[in-house]
């Protein structure tokens, strides 16, 4: 009777492993012995039989160490013939790896990757362990030995890859609000405002980066480095844009920039600059942070070459606009957008030194600089058309009153706006200006009239400062073929004081223009202005004043009573007719009329009062003295203080700028 080879008692396993009393019954016999081995080894591969959920796992990882010791002896396999045994394992654990992750990717199933750190933990590891299997075997395609496994381990790969890409485009387009921004995201001038606007940005929670770390690391090492940048481009490029997009962002092109008109155009420039703005001060950095989490610690160089494409595409939509506003029409209101957007690129500089690599940098300051120095030309040429649009100010009738002149409120406000942009337009004329179109700029000033320390002579050689005296000394010429249509001289005198004061004041409330011009002009213009109130006064009033001269009034002491009445008469006559006329001229600015009323009081008044002090009692009282004495003293001064009053509307009008 044949032995049996079955001990007689029942065997118990405990992990799989008989306990010391089973072995001893099953060492009884080397075929009880050759029976443990292959229940063992049936054990680590019965993954799909048994329902233990337990067992299964001791299962994993008592075959993974199998894999792990395999994977061993492969790396330092350099010929096929050293080629060892490849166990059944292989096959069983390729199978493995395909049930962990349907376990995720089954259509019920509601485990999901970053639920169970444990369960996804040993998900990774097993298809870390797949995939350096399946690069060391591929090696050896052409073996017998390995032929037949090849193709299942590349099918487990391939699903694990393919289940990885899809978990890393998840992690990406579902990001946890993350309430506070990361320090090293934040730029040294962060503002509040930027701060709280940056919070709509959708940031991705620690937990989530370090598994888009180690998502990316299994790709790589698993050769899929290519599909791994291909997801990570699309989804954070698609993240950019519609954070772009959320603050006002748009594609425009060139032609529609074109017919588009200039009302429109400035909405949409202010958008862009706020774009990039938020683009430089939250976004690139953040960005930077995020690539640099997922990719830097292991593959530096796929780091910068993730953020440089994204930023890259991202530079170019902004330039493409840029471009199109240097190549659109010019005229004079457009150069304060053309420099908004040429300070905006600096920025954007700035900031991309800051982020970029240093290739990546280097090609996209080549690229900003280039739509930069068109930009540049723009707006030298559009500043330097205000020389011909004064030149070409050719107007047949004078302004009413003598008040300031349109042109004389148009340039001095532009260029005080101009102003504002003070470094930037010395940067754009320095670069793009010729020289020798200014060298009569300064022709009109002596060049023996500076300053102690000489501090104009370097300031005024600056081309845009050069531009700058161009523009005022051709509004000058301008304002002095202006003030030959008045065929009053007195107003002539008026019409070149007003314009004089508010071209002075303008200077003086700029500390740009100021800066500029130097004090050695500011000292010449009110020396003009002196000369202008000099001029008036003498053309108005020195006439009136001969009327109060006391010669050719007495004959041997006598005074004579008809040329004192005459004297009177034209006196009344004269005065009453400045009156009646200069109380609708113009002197807009306040102390200007101020001064120009003291200083006609200061004259009148006194000769007035001593003129009817010494001859008022050689009239009788009465009608023959209300005939000829018309006016008090105290009536000649409040007569002075309305004069230069004009239209009261179109002088408060005029004040307000």
């Amino acid at each position: 009777m044949e032995k049996n080879l079955l001990p007689a008692k029942s065997i118990s396993f405990n992990d799989g492993c008989p306990s010391d009393a089973d072995k001893d019954t099953v060492l009884d016999n080397s075929s009880s012995f050759s029976f443990y081995v292959d229940r063992r080894h049936s054990l680590h591969g019965n993954y799909v039989e048994n329902g233990d959920a337990g067992e299964h796992h001791w299962n994993l990882n008592a075959i993974s160490e199998e894999i792990d010791g395999l994977i061993e002896k492969l790396s330092s396999v350099e010929d096929v013939s050293d080629l060892p045994d490849i166990p059944p394992s292989v096959e069983k654990f390729s199978k493995m790896v395909q049930s962990e992750i349907g376990k995720y990717d089954a259509g019920d199933s509601t485990l999901k990757f970053g639920d169970d750190t444990e369960q996804d933990t040993r998900l990774l590891n097993a298809m870390s362990r797949v995939s350096k299997l399946s690069n060391l075997l591929s090696k050896f395609s052409s073996s017998e030995k390995v032929s037949p496994l090849l193709t299942m381990i590349t099918l487990a790969v391939q699903r694990a890859m393919t289940f990885m890409e899809e978990e890393l485009r998840i992690i990406m387009e579902n990001p946890t609000p993350v309430s506070k921004t990361p320090k090293s995201a934040d730029f040294k001038d962060h503002k509040q405002g930027e701060d709280e606007e940056g919070n709509n940005y959708p940031r991705i929670s620690e937990e989530k980066i370090a598994n888009m770390r180690k998502i990316v690391a299994l790709m790589i090492s698993g050769g899929y480095e290519t599909e791994c940048c291909q997801v990570y481009s699309i989804v954070r490029g698609n993240a950019f844009k519609e954070a772009m997009k959320q603050q006002g962002f748009e594609i425009i092109s060139v032609d529609e920039v074109q017919k588009m008109p200039w009302e429109t155009l400035e909405g949409h420039i202010g958008t862009w600059i706020r774009v990039v703005k938020y683009v430089a001060k939250v976004l690139l950095p953040r960005e930077k942070t995020l690539c640099d989490s997922v990719f830097s610690h292991d593959h530096p160089q796929i780091s910068k070459a993730m953020f440089s494409n994204l930023i890259r595409s991202t530079v170019i939509l902004f330039l493409n606009f840029a471009e199109a506003i240097a190549i659109t029409k010019r005229s004079a209101e457009r150069l304060f957008k053309v420099l908004d957007i040429y300070e905006t690129l600096t920025e954007l500089m700035s900031a991309l030194d800051e982020t970029c690599s240093h290739e990546c940098a280097n090609e996209l300051m080549s690229e900003i600089s280039s739509v930069r120095r068109q930009l540049g030309e723009a707006a030298v040429c559009i500043f330097c058309d205000l020389e011909n649009s004064i030149k070409n100010d050719v107007a047949g009738h004078p302004v009413p009153s003598g008040a300031v002149h349109p042109l004389t409120r148009y340039t001095m406000n532009y260029l005080r706006y101009a102003c504002d942009f003070k470094d930037t337009l010395e940067q754009v004329f320095s670069l793009h200006c010729n020289k020798e179109q200014h060298t009569d700029a300064l022709e009109p000033r002596s060049h023996d009239d500076k300053d102690e320390n000489s501090e104009e002579s370097g300031v005024i050689q600056a081309p845009f400062a050069l531009e700058l005296m161009t523009i005022m000394n051709l509004l000058d010429a301008n304002l002095e073929a202006k003030s030959k249509l008045y065929k009053d001289p007195s107003l002539r005198s008026i019409f070149l004081m007003n314009n004089g004061r508010y071209i002075l004041q303008k200077i003086k409330e700029s500390a740009e223009i100021h800066e500029l011009v130097g004090n050695t002009s500011c000292r010449k213009r009110s020396s003009e202005l002196r000369g202008y109130h000099k001029s008036y006064q003498r053309e108005t009033w020195s006439r009136v004043l001969q009327c109060l001269n006391q010669e050719g009034l007495q004959v041997n002491g006598k005074v004579q009573k008809p040329v004192l009445k005459e004297r009177f008469k034209s006196f009344n006559q004269m005065f009453d007719e400045i009156h009646k006329t200069q109380s609708c001229w113009v002197v807009s600015d306040e102390q200007l009329q101020s001064e120009l009323r003291v200083s006609i009081s200061a004259v009148m008044i006194p000769a007035y009062r001593s003129f009817l002090a010494r001859f008022g009692q050689y009239f009788t009282s009465g009608r023959q003295s209300e005939k000829f004495i018309k006016y008090q003293p105290e009536d000649i001064e409040s007569t002075i203080e309305r004069l230069f009053d004009g239209n009261q509307s179109m002088s408060m009008s005029r004040r307000k700028s």
